[in-house]
């Protein structure tokens, strides 16, 4: 069964602070949650949502649930993140900035969920998935080819290096995750939903979006009894 989710704010008790959800996992916390990590170069430490399903320790990035939160927005504010991570169903971005530092500590996969709204799921999984940094970035979008897999099917291992260094989720022309939210079927003067087009077309905007990163080197964590997502100290929010 899935680990249930917890929405208080749990920070580490040793001394040194997490760098990602995959080292939370790998310490035996095997709750889904809210942590505090600190990624190697941050300047400063971050609340981050931690899914602990589908073989633990993602870093989750992005959330789309239910259109509350505009994803049209400044170049500033995907620098820095926006939304509402802390609710179970809050919608928000990272930040491309946190991003890179999260995913220059090593090789990291990537996942993305998805969910229609006839409740439907489809999942894709890539390989050596990074952020550049502002300066000198070399790409304009998140370009990653559209491979997608029912729920239940084993994930297929893509080599090439993928990277993304400006806000815009385009999947090599055949989709869009951080689009205008739509009911399903949908009008407009552009097909600028929430979009993957080998699942539903450019004119089906999904209901749901998650996407995730985690080291690609994680082991699981030792047998026993786990920690509960509050086996740190936990905050009330």
């Amino acid at each position: 069964s899935e680990n249930k989710p917890s929405f208080v704010l749990h920070r580490s008790c040793s001394h040194s602070v997490y760098s990602d959800c995959s080292e939370v996992f790998a310490d035996g916390n095997v709750a889904s949650g809210l942590y505090v990590i600190r990624p190697d170069g941050s300047p400063t430490a971050l609340s981050v949502y931690c899914d602990m399903n589908n073989g633990g320790g993602w870093t989750v990035f992005q959330r789309r649930s239910d259109g509350k939160e505009s994803f049209d927005r400044a170049w500033v504010e995907y620098k820095h993140g926006f939304g509402d991570i802390y609710s179970p169903k809050g919608e928000f971005w990272l930040g491309n900035e946190p991003l890179h530092y999260l995913t220059s500590q090593g090789k990291y996969d990537l996942r993305i969920d998805m969910e229609d709204f006839d409740g439907n799921e489809r999942y894709a999984e890539y390989k050596n998935f990074r952020v550049d940094p502002e300066k000198g970035a070399s790409c304009s979008h998140l370009c990653l080819r559209p491979y997608l897999f029912p729920s239940f099917h084993p994930s297929f291992p893509l080599s090439s290096p993928e990277f993304i260094s400006l806000p815009l989720i385009i999947l090599c022309h055949s989709g869009n995750l951080n689009g205008h939210y739509y009911n399903g079927p949908y009008r407009a003067m552009t097909d600028d939903g929430v979009v993957w087009y080998t699942w539903h077309g450019w004119w089906y905007s999904i209901k749901s979006v998650v996407m995730m990163v985690r080291a690609a080197d994680l082991e699981s964590p030792p047998t026993g009894p786990g920690k509960a997502a509050g086996s740190g100290l936990p905050q009330g929010l």
